[in-house]
């Protein structure tokens, strides 16, 4: 077994990163505090060909050192918005017909593995604080709420691990492979 070369990779340029055709997916920080989680949001964002990324609220923004160190050049290639509040994201991406999809531990939350989404249909992803969660007036606009089940003694990921997992899952899900 040998590792492959970086030309042996055939990854696509930043240019044609942007040409190409994105996943019906948008991902949402809503208040992130973490720079290495937003960065790590973005090189996420990249490998899935992930339309966008809002950053909302006290979710800090590009160009940044901190989000640099994760992201490792995603800022590039992947598109981002700031808003000042999360619902006006919300509303946008609502008119514009995608699905609103938090990830939060709530009463009535879908199991991850239990959420069908439908093929041809566009879905926002939407992460809270890593502290206080996706605030509840936010949740209150969603379509869905999932949530990621878990075994262990803590009750919850870093976003940055729960960001890759409920972004695979979709995208297997959508068949985008």
């Amino acid at each position: 077994m040998k590792k492959l070369s970086m030309e042996e990779l055939d990854r696509i340029s930043v240019g044609e990163f942007k040409k190409t055709e994105k996943s019906p997916i948008v991902l949402v920080l809503d208040n992130v505090r973490s720079l290495n989680n937003v960065g790590s949001a973005f090189r996420t964002a990249d490998a899935f060909r992930i339309e966008r990324i809002y950053l909302c609220g006290i979710t800090g923004t590009p160009p940044h050192r901190d989000i640099q160190k994760t992201a490792l050049g995603a800022t590039e290639s992947v598109d981002w918005e700031y808003c000042l509040n999360t619902d006006l994201a919300l509303e946008k991406l609502k008119a514009e017909g995608y699905k609103l999809c938090a990830l939060e531990q709530v009463e009535s939350s879908i199991k991850l593995n239990d959420f069908s989404p439908e093929k041809g249909k566009k879905y926002a992803l939407i992460f809270g604080n890593e502290v206080f969660g996706v605030e509840e007036e936010v949740l209150k606009a969603c379509d869905h709420v999932l949530e990621i089940p878990q075994l262990g003694t803590k009750h919850s990921l870093n976003i940055s691990v729960s960001l890759g997992i409920a972004v695979w899952d979709v995208m297997v899900k959508l068949e985008q492979f």
